[in-house]
């Protein structure tokens, strides 16, 4: 059994998967605790996210690794291999692999998807047929997946995968070495990595090689996908490794077996499926013998596809081959592994219950191997014991412990079914190449069954002899009486034959004969039982007639059964029986015959099949009787429906039976089919309304109802009602108002009229009364509402057509439509020449009387608007107030009025504004003209090239002038309130000499920054307008030197850095300009020689000695390089010495402040430090005329000194009243030590306020690595500080390390005074009430104790259990006490070596020259050390360090410090490595004194684990240290 270091279950390792050879060395763990949520690594279980949740997840882990810069493959690829070393600490990485298309969708169409309207049908059929749809690909002709029912996801159905920067895919090969494709649709990249399938083996032995302990306690790690090596590992050991970049649109292929792994690169979508063509069926097999070998259970049978596959035959020839060797290599392990099965005694076997779908795969569930988890379709082993519990032919041995002779072989096909498969793949290939003959005999030769042998009832003989045996039995027994044991002793013993090769098929065939007689007896006896059990009465089943005819109708009869001839003569009577039935049921017979024989059926006691028709015929007769008689005796009208009567005429025929009632039914159908006729013979032609009711009137009476008659009384009412309703109408038609209402009428009655089945004579009536109706609803329109001239004069003509002129309606609209056309005349003569607006103001007045619309009255009405329109856009133009309003609102625009000017000679009415808007145009052209000559003047002016100052060649003076111009001439033009589009351009270019007349006054001026910067802003927008014009160009070019110089000397804050070099080239680029400025640049020469002189005066401070730089010259230095116009290396360096003296001040007072107080200077707190240092070390050197008083006394303050230790102490500190001057005083501390006892009223202890500095960072201070130009007066007392507070340390040092060794009464004495001396120069508020000679003696007794318990369990040899022990070292380790070396003894028992996991025990031990742990030489079997000894879990593979003492530890699983990771530890431990090796082997022989255990190393497989407990070495005395309470006065 292996246990678990985990749960500590325990496990079988041959019934692990995969299984285990031997015990692996470390600790090991089951697939349990390694599967667990809580422990495990690798891929785990995600939450769910939507996509766009997962590009933003996506887009974060980018910006985290990269940020916003778009990183290469190579960062990306360094990065990731980075993060699989552990370089990068732990790293989760989202991935959504393995998604159903079938669930989440495909990125390939499909049949059955709906295609988005955007795509055309031809593209869409296109894509959804082609070859390389991921979706088809699996079942393309010549595939072996065709086979396959069930759609398995990742197989024959594509797999989506949205992955993220870094998502991977670990070293693996497809399922079954399948073949795959890969298509990346979106994304960025995919990174691949493969190696070749002819090299997976020398991957895998590199694998295992780097990874040794991962395979002995995994060796199926590589199936489980969590797995990543560096390429550069396996190229360095000999395997080739490829890559390629797969960018979106690409296809990746890999090949069956072929090793493959990678990374995203970034948010991706991707799709993959396999594949399976002929040449991958030997990959397949060796893949389904890697599923058996790490017992890993299988997507499916590969023995079911094989045999599936051959079965159709739908494969082409070049499949023939690999199909063919795959078959035969099948065939030939099923045959071995079958004998085998034979030679070990299990005989019995039973063929497998057929599928139902043979001809796919996967249909049904096969039971799977309970040992390697593999399918079992060919066949499988069970046992009775287990019947639920199933084997493959080579696990069988592992099913259970019965006998061999109780387990089972169970097949699907004999050996003969699958040579037959085999055969028939040969045929189909052999029709180029014909090797049928060869195969056949190399399958028949390859049967060894006819030469093994096995010993039956002490003989060997042959399985071909025990078949010849078993067949000379069987045809025996079929010349003896049935015997059914011996029939069924026979059966179970051919058992064994059945599964073989065409060899059995004798056996075969005799085992069918055996099955068929066996079954015909039975049939027979059970036969003769329910005839017998019948006949002597109760409720018995009958025996089927047709059963025993079956029986007896075998010939020749199976074998020698005494109850056929019985059963033969009880059958007679019955067939006589069946004979009368027939009879009777095929003629006209009469009931009383058929009961007769009904009779006679149920008592007989043979059930014969005939009764039922019988039963049934007799019931149907009568049934028909009473319904015939029912239908004859009903004698009201229409009572009875025809089809009844046909059915009963159609039923008595069928029943071939003689009834009275047969003939009256026939006469009623005669009459029935005689008035169908008649109506039948109305319905087709035209019926009149007088042959329906005579033809109604002679059928009143008749009982049958017929349909068609009264489908036509149906039609005669319908008529009736629409002749009435037509007469109730034509009252007064005429007269009516409401004529709409009439035409509404009309037309309905008119559809109903239409509608009817008969013929009726005033439906002509109701069209002509329609029509006039219509016409008189025109009419009165016309009369409420304006028609158009063309409808009255239509509606008065149809008037007069249909004879309804002389009606007062029509009268009265003749009369409007004369006036009507004497307006329309005069309207065309007004048109056609222009006139005044008050006559087309009459045409309109006349118009509104008129009934009908005139076809004139639209152009009056336009002609009307068109002038409006044209006055009210003539307004603005014309008010008189136009340029006094201009200001007030917007421009008016020019082409508007010459647009109005020419529009006003195209109107039909004359105005008198014409003239007006004519003369406004003449004179805005002639003011156009004027701003165009001026404007010319201004580019004449822009091209002056000679600037100078601006006042020497007047060009001040010229621009000012003609700014002036521009002005004047821009009133002008805004007076008229016109639009001119000179009037921007004078305005731009006034704005642009303004500005060039404000920078040729800056010649004569000190500008300041902000007047430059203004200056520079606007001529962003001029240098843009004037691109072409060279004063304004001069100008700005000067301008931006201004600007630049202005920064350096003008600028309120340093805009930019300035160098000197800067300055220099600034006045070498004033020679380019054309423009002078003679003031700045004076003030900008005289900076440079300034910032020079600083220069060299900083030069010259650095060249000085240490010594004689000053701190004060530096920060004057720093003061004026500040104030600089100018920035250069010499202020840097200036500027960082100063700032690194003033933080190094600053990190002193730091340290120090706590202990200064009030102190504000650096130099008086380390002054004040240094005084109370002093005092202390003139303490530890007994010097007599110190005093021993707080930090803050006095020398002028009065003192007393001690009469014994000569220490002296002033009265105010110990607030000590002293009674006589004469009275020798003794401290309190002198008191302690003589008497052990405490003053009454605790005075004369020191009393201090508790302030301290850190030592450590004092030190820390000085000894900085920085370097000063400047020498500090502060460092130099901090050194004299550290240097006496370390003499101080070194004595306290001493005095404690004293007392700590201290155990007896004589040395308390002199480590009291130590003490006392201590407390007294360090200040340590000591309070002495807890009595140190008696804290002292306690601890002594209490180290005393514990060293002896120490020292009996360190010689007691494992005794005592590790608990205890640790126990014990705790408790030491707690003790105020120095206990080093008891300690170390017991660590040294605590240490756990060797194999058997013991304490050292004296015994002789050899330490491992790799891992250094100790061996008992008998232990590990060696009979002479070797130099150089390696244990076994450094090599596993030497034998000779297997140890003897295994049979007597085998509780004990693992011998060395475990190299497998635990699961809660994903990170790999590594121990401390060896400083050095040596070439002779380390080795400790034990001896009496235990001198030995001081060289063993302390390597305990489960090291002993405590937190760090820091101890206080005056921990037992603190109850001395006395905190003064303060005076209340």
């Amino acid at each position: 059994m292996l246990l678990c270091d985990r749960c500590n279950k325990g496990w079988h390792i041959y019934c692990l998967s995969p299984p285990l050879k031997q015990v692996p060395p470390g600790n090991w763990y089951c697939f349990e605790c390694l599967n667990s949520d809580k422990d495990s690594f690798g891929f785990i279980p995600g939450k769910q996210f939507t996509l766009e949740a997962f590009r933003r997840l996506a887009d974060r882990a980018n910006k985290k690794w990269f940020g916003s810069g778009c990183a290469s493959r190579v960062q990306i690829e360094k990065k990731f291999w980075e993060i699989v070393e552990g370089l990068a600490g732990d790293v989760e990485v989202m991935y959504g692999s393995d998604l159903d298309t079938s669930v989440h969708g495909s990125g390939f169409p499909r049949v059955n998807d709906q295609r988005p309207e955007s795509v055309e049908p031809k593209a869409w059929d296109e894509y959804c047929k082609s070859p390389w749809n991921l979706n088809n690909l699996p079942k393309l002709k010549g595939s072996m997946l065709r086979a396959v029912h069930h759609n398995i996801t990742g197989v024959m159905v594509p797999w989506l995968y949205i992955g993220m920067l870094f998502s991977a895919f670990c070293w693996h090969f497809e399922d079954h070495c399948f073949y795959s494709m890969n298509y990346l649709h979106w994304g960025e990249p995919k990174c691949w990595y493969s190696v070749p399938g002819s090299e997976a083996s020398a991957f895998e032995k590199v694998m295992r090689d780097c990874l040794p302990d991962l395979f002995d306690a995994q060796p199926d790690l590589l199936f489980q996908l969590v797995t990543m090596l560096n390429p550069s590992v396996l190229r360095e050991n000999g395997v080739p490794v490829y890559s390629v970049l797969q960018e979106p649109g690409n296809f990746v292929i890999t090949f069956p077996r072929s090793y493959h792994g990678g990374f995203n690169l970034g948010l991706n979508c991707a799709e993959a499926v396999n594949f399976a063509p002929a040449d991958w069926l030997p990959h397949g097999g060796s893949g389904a013998e890697l599923y058996q070998l790490y017992r890993k259970a299988p997507v499916l049978s590969h023995e079911e596809l094989l045999c599936v596959v051959a079965k159709q035959s739908d494969w082409d020839k070049n499949a023939s081959t690999y199909l063919r060797k795959e078959l035969l290599r099948m065939y030939k392990k099923e045959r071995t592994f079958r004998e085998r099965l034979w030679l070990s005694g299990i005989t019995r076997s039973s063929p497998m219950s057929p599928r139902r779908s043979p001809e796919f795969v996967g249909t049904e569930e096969d039971p799977t191997c309970i040992i390697c988890k593999q399918y079992l379709y060919l066949s499988a082993v069970v046992c009775r014991c287990r019947p639920s519990a199933f084997v493959c032919l080579e696990h069988w041995e592992h099913l259970c412990e019965c006998k061999s002779s109780k387990h089972c072989l169970l097949y699907r096909h004999t050996l003969a079914e699958l040579a037959d498969l085999v055969l028939i793949v040969d045929k189909h290939e052999s029709e180029e190449m014909p090797q049928s003959d060869s195969l056949l005999g190399n399958i028949s030769s390859s049967s060894e069954l006819n030469s093994l042998k096995k010993k039956v009832k002490g003989a060997h003989v042959t399985h071909a002899q025990l078949a010849e045996q078993w067949l000379s039995q069987a045809c025996k027994i079929f010349q003896s009486p049935f015997s059914g044991d011996a029939y069924a002793t026979l059966l179970k013993e051919a058992e064994q034959f059945l599964w073989a090769g065409a060899e059995m098929d004798s056996v075969r065939d005799v085992v069918k004969n055996l099955t068929a007689a066996r079954k015909w007896v039975q049939g027979i006896r059970d036969c003769l039982s329910k005839i017998e059990n019948w006949s002597a009465g109760g409720d018995f089943e009958k025996v089927a007639h047709k059963r025993v005819k079956k029986l007896l109708s075998v010939d020749p009869v199976p074998c020698n059964e005494p109850g056929y001839h019985k059963l033969k003569h009880c059958t007679e009577e019955a067939n006589l029986l069946v004979h009368d039935i027939d009879a009777a049921l095929s003629t006209f017979s009469k009931l009383d015959e058929l009961e007769l024989l009904y009779s006679r059926a149920c008592s007989s006691s043979i059930h014969v099949e005939q009764i039922l028709k019988l039963s049934q015929k007799i019931s149907l007769v009568k049934v028909w009787i009473d319904n015939a008689r029912k239908a004859i005796s009903n004698e009201q009208p229409a009572a009875v429906e025809v089809d009844i009567l046909y059915k009963l005429k159609t039923e008595i025929l069928e029943l071939q039976v003689q009834v009275q009632e047969k003939e009256m039914i026939f006469d009623l159908v005669s009459q029935a089919e005689s008035c169908q006729a008649r109506c039948r013979s109305l319905l087709s032609g035209s019926v009149t309304l007088k042959d329906v009711e005579v033809l109604l009137q002679e059928m009143a009476s008749f009982s049958v109802n017929i349909p068609e008659l009264a489908l036509l009384k149906q039609y005669q009412i319908d008529a009736s009602l629409w002749i009435t309703k037509l007469n109730d109408i034509m009252i007064n038609i005429h007269q009516r108002e409401d004529q709409q209402s009439v035409i509404n009428e009309l037309n309905r009655i008119l559809e109903d009229g239409e509608s009817l089945k008969i013929q009726v004579d005033e439906l002509s009536l109701v069209k002509i009364e329609l029509k006039k109706a219509c016409c008189r609803e025109k009419a009165i329109k016309a009369r409420n509402s304006k028609m158009a001239l063309d409808f009255l004069q239509q509606l008065l003509a149809d008037a007069v057509i249909l004879q309804i002129e002389r009606e007062d309606l029509f009268i009265s609209l003749s009369r409007e439509l004369a006036g009507a056309l004497q307006w329309e005349e005069r309207a065309k003569d007004i048109l056609a020449c222009k006139a005044q607006m008050s006559e087309f103001e009459d045409l309109i007045r006349m118009s509104e009387d008129i009934v009908a619309i005139m076809p004139s009255l639209g152009d009056v009405k336009a002609a009307i608007l068109v002038a409006n329109s044209w006055l009210n856009n003539s307004k603005p133009f014309l008010e008189p107030d136009l340029s006094g309003s201009s200001t007030s609102r917007s421009l008016l625009k020019l082409d508007d009025l010459k647009e109005l000017v020419s529009e006003s000679r195209f109107l039909k009415i004359t105005f008198k504004q014409q003239n007006v808007l004519e003369t406004i145009l003449e004179n805005s052209k002639r003011w156009q003209h004027d701003a165009y000559s001026l404007l010319q003047d201004v580019e004449c002016l822009y091209s002056v090239t000679d600037i100078g100052d601006g006042r020497s060649n007047g060009l001040i003076l010229k621009i000012e002038h003609i700014v002036n111009l521009i002005e004047s001439i821009s009133k002008a033009g805004l007076s008229f309130g016109l639009d001119f589009p000179e009037i921007p351009k004078l305005q731009n270019a006034c704005s642009t000499l303004h500005w060039c007349n404000k920078v040729l006054s800056f010649c004569y001026l000190m500008p300041s920054y902000e007047d430059v910067e203004s200056l520079m802003n606007i001529s962003e927008q001029l240098s843009i307008m004037h691109s072409s014009c060279n004063l304004l160009s001069s100008l700005i070019f000067g301008a931006k030197w201004l600007k630049k110089v202005s920064e350096v000397i003008s600028a309120p804050v340093k805009c930019n850095a300035c160098k000197l070099t800067d300055a220099e080239e600034m006045l070498a680029a004033y020679q380019d300009i054309s423009v002078a400025f003679p003031m700045m640049v004076a003030q900008l020469t005289e900076a440079t020689c300034k910032h020079r002189l600083w220069q060299e005066q900083v030069h010259q401070f650095f060249s000085l000695e240490m010594g004689e730089r000053s701190w004060s010259q530096l920060m004057l230095l720093e003061e004026y390089g500040k104030a600089s116009f100018f920035t250069c290396p010499e202020v840097d360096i200036v500027v960082s010495e100063v700032e690194k003296v003033e933080k190094w001040k600053q990190r002193c007072m730091d340290a120090v402040k706590t202990f200064a107080g009030d102190e504000s200077s650096l130099l008086c707190a380390l002054l004040k430090i240094k005084g109370s240092l002093d005092r202390s070390l003139y303490i530890y050197e007994k010097s007599d005329c110190f005093y021993m008083c707080c930090m803050s006394g006095s020398e002028d303050w009065d003192f007393l000194t001690c009469s014994t230790c000569k220490d002296c102490y002033h009265l105010q500190c110990l607030e000590y009243r002293r009674n006589n001057a004469e009275e020798a005083y003794t401290c309190s501390y002198c008191q302690l030590l003589v008497g052990g006892l405490i003053p009454p009223n605790r005075c004369g202890f020191l009393r201090h306020n508790g302030k301290y500095s850190d030592l450590k960072l004092l030190s820390d201070l000085l000894f900085v690595d920085e370097k000063f130009c400047v020498r500090i007066e502060e460092r130099e007392i901090l050194q004299q500080i550290v240097d006496q507070a370390y003499a101080c340390k070194k004595c306290l040092t001493e005095i404690l390390d004293f007392e700590m060794s201290c155990y007896n009464k004589d040395q308390f004495t002199a480590v009291g005074k130590k003490l006392t001396t201590a407390w007294k120069g360090d200040a340590m508020n000591i309070s002495p009430e807890d009595h140190l000679r008696l804290k002292l003696s306690e601890l002594k007794d209490i180290g005393l104790q514990w060293v002896d318990r120490a020292k009996k369990v360190a010689a007691d040899c494992g005794a005592l259990g590790l608990d205890g022990v640790y126990e014990l070292i705790t408790e030491g380790e707690r003790l105020p006490v120095c206990l080093k070396k008891e300690l170390e003894l017991l660590r040294a028992r605590s240490r756990l070596h060797c194999i058997c996991r013991k304490p050292y025990d004296e015994r002789s031990m050899i330490v491992c020259g790799r891992c250094d742990e100790w061996y008992h030489i008998r232990c590990v079997n060696l009979a002479f050390p070797p130099k150089v000894y390696i244990c076994a879990a450094c090599m596993p593979g030497t034998q000779h360090l297997v140890s003897s003492f295994d049979s007597l530890m085998d509780h004990e699983r693992c011998t060395v410090e475990p190299k497998t990771p635990s699961p809660r530890h994903k990170k790999p431990r590594t121990g401390p490595k060896k400083s050095e090796s040596s070439a002779t082997q380390k080795m400790l022989i034990g001896d009496e004194n235990g001198s030995g255990i001081g060289h063993l190393r302390w390597r305990n497989r489960k090291p002993f684990r405590r937190a760090a407990k820091k101890r206080a070495e005056l921990d037992s005395l603190t109850s001395f240290f006395h905190r003064p309470q303060p005076i209340i006065t």
